[in-house]
């Protein structure tokens, strides 16, 4: 499913208007009519009373239309504007003109009291107040409004976006509704998708209004969510070199766990057989926690990580594989990452750069840069701010356009972890939005276990594009069975990988293992 910046979405309502001929006033019917649906759906219209909180821009207009198909369908309803209703215009003037005729009580807020007493009256509240077009902090009645709605305690319905909440970054600006149903209209906004957003919109729903198919397939809008896809029939005479032949490069002194996990989530996740050159005084202890791993144990620096003296055999063992992992554990120090820019740039094989070689590479983006074979860096917050130079808040307020930017500039496939993680293609500038995981995934080794499951999903006969998005749809959906089991303050990297074999047999078993990760439901 396609998702659209709030600029994307303007543009194809005036192409809807100019050159397919659909009226703005037929826009906003349809989306009055979708909100009824969702309300008929999910909470009933018989016997409930209902406050349609309408602001004075579009997404007023919308709920004009919606108190005007409740009172045909005979509900108990009110409709109090906040804002100055001089600036209506077009469509919605037209709309809230419509209201004066009928026997509908509407009232323009002066003062927070008499709202109170409205939502304190009514079954469900419909919020049509600020639509996606907000761009500074809410203040005044506007914000007073949000609070009380939000301190309510009713089923609230959003129209397009819960009001507050940033249309392209999904940022609370200063106050947004806690809404249980939004409706969104023509496509999902990025705002819709993006924490914190997300978690204000309750269950989504969204209409494409009357929008030709053709004209947003036409669009050339670059970013969707990242839906799962179907995985190659495993051949039943396969070996285990047929599943991927993986090399990990990983682990330092103080870093069994990141080297392990790794190498034994491309296992988990039906990949064949991995490789681990990991420091060789640790590798005994690794052998004794995953008998299943090949081990190549690599020379030591003094601080207990891979020396650089190890490259020449690195990169002949890398020439007999199909992927290479390259980071995870791998330590700070001086010698490993000079070992990480010089392996990046020489080897010819899929890699993927994880933890400490981000680190390596971001200080020399050079490394990179005469990479023939494809790359994938999967850097967390912290590490995308140092990749780029920008702080963590600056990151985080505009991730769509930071992970666009970092793929372009390194020629790399970025995934930015984090909840709700993006994927970003560095040629056609396509994002992806993945919709599994969750919070409790921030815990150490969660990414460690990302990078085996995108490595097996390479191995099993995906293109990299796609076994990059099926690796983080897998990991995320592992995520959230293992804090289905242990709750979100308990999910540790060892439940991720187990479930890894579960989400495999959903992925293998077909039907409709994954649907609440595709989208909001089209109404």
């Amino acid at each position: 499913m396609n998702v659209s910046s709030v600029a994307e979405m303007r543009a194809l309502d005036r192409e809807a208007i100019e050159s397919f001929g659909i009226p703005e006033d037929l826009l906003m019917e349809n989306a009055g009519e979708a909100a009824c649906a969702v309300l008929g759906r999910e909470v009933g219209v018989a016997g409930k009373s209902f406050v349609i909180v309408c602001g004075v821009g579009n997404n007023g207009g919308d709920g004009f239309v919606v108190a005007r198909r409740l009172h045909a369908a005979k509900a108990d309803l009110k409709v109090v504007v906040v804002g100055d209703e001089s600036r209506l215009r077009g469509a919605a003037m037209k709309n809230r003109q419509i209201l004066s005729r009928l026997p509908i009580k509407v009232d323009t807020l002066k003062e927070i009291g008499p709202l109170a007493a409205d939502l304190a009256a009514c079954d469900v509240i419909v919020d049509a107040l600020l639509g996606t077009g907000l761009s500074r902090p809410v203040a005044g009645l506007q914000r007073e409004a949000i609070e009380r709605i939000n301190d309510s305690g009713k089923t609230v319905l959003s129209l397009d976006v819960p009001s507050g909440v940033h249309g392209d970054t999904g940022a609370v600006m200063g106050a947004a509704v806690w809404a249980d149903l939004t409706i969104t209209f023509g496509l999902p906004k990025r705002g819709n998708l993006l924490w914190p957003g997300f978690g204000h919109c309750g269950s989504l729903y969204v209409s494409p209004l009357s929008f030709p198919p053709s004209m947003i397939e036409a669009a050339g809008l670059q970013v969707a969510v990242n839906a799962p896809l179907p995985l190659p029939p495993r051949n039943p005479q396969g070996h285990k070199g047929t599943f991927g032949d993986a090399l990990f490069i990983a682990g330092a002194g103080s870093y069994y766990g990141a080297p392990y996990l790794a190498a034994m989530s491309f296992l988990k996740a039906g990949g064949g057989y991995a490789r681990l050159a990991a420091p060789v005084s640790m590798t005994p202890f690794l052998a004794n926690k995953g008998p299943e791993i090949v081990f190549a144990p690599q020379r030591e620096t003094p601080a207990g990580s891979i020396g650089l003296g190890n490259k020449a055999a690195l990169l002949d063992l890398a020439e007999r594989v199909d992927f290479v992992v390259l980071g995870p554990g791998l330590s700070l120090d001086t010698e490993s990452q000079q070992l990480v820019r010089e392996l990046a740039a020489e080897l010819t094989k899929p890699l993927l750069i994880d933890g400490d070689g981000i680190t390596a590479v971001g200080g020399e983006p050079s490394a990179l840069a005469n990479r023939q074979a494809p790359t994938i860096l999967t850097p967390h917050t912290g590490e995308m701010a140092r990749l780029t130079g920008r702080s963590v808040n600056e990151v985080e307020s505009d991730r769509i356009a930071i992970v666009q930017e970092t793929a372009a500039r390194f020629g790399a496939f970025v995934v930015l972890k984090g909840a709700h993680s993006l994927i970003a293609t560095p040629d056609d500038g396509q994002v992806f939005i993945n919709l599994s995981g969750n919070s409790g995934m921030a815990t150490p080794g969660a990414g460690d276990v990302l990078t085996g499951a995108i490595a097996a999903m390479s191995g099993l006969g995906l293109t990299i594009p796609e076994a990059v998005c099926m690796g983080v749809f897998v990991h995320g959906v592992a995520g959230d069975l293992g804090v289905a089991e242990t709750g979100p303050d308990g999910v540790v990297a060892s439940d991720i990988l187990q479930m890894l074999s579960a989400v495999m047999r959903q992925a293998r078993g077909g039907g409709p293992w994954a649907e609440r990760y595709t989208g909001p439901q089209i109404v």
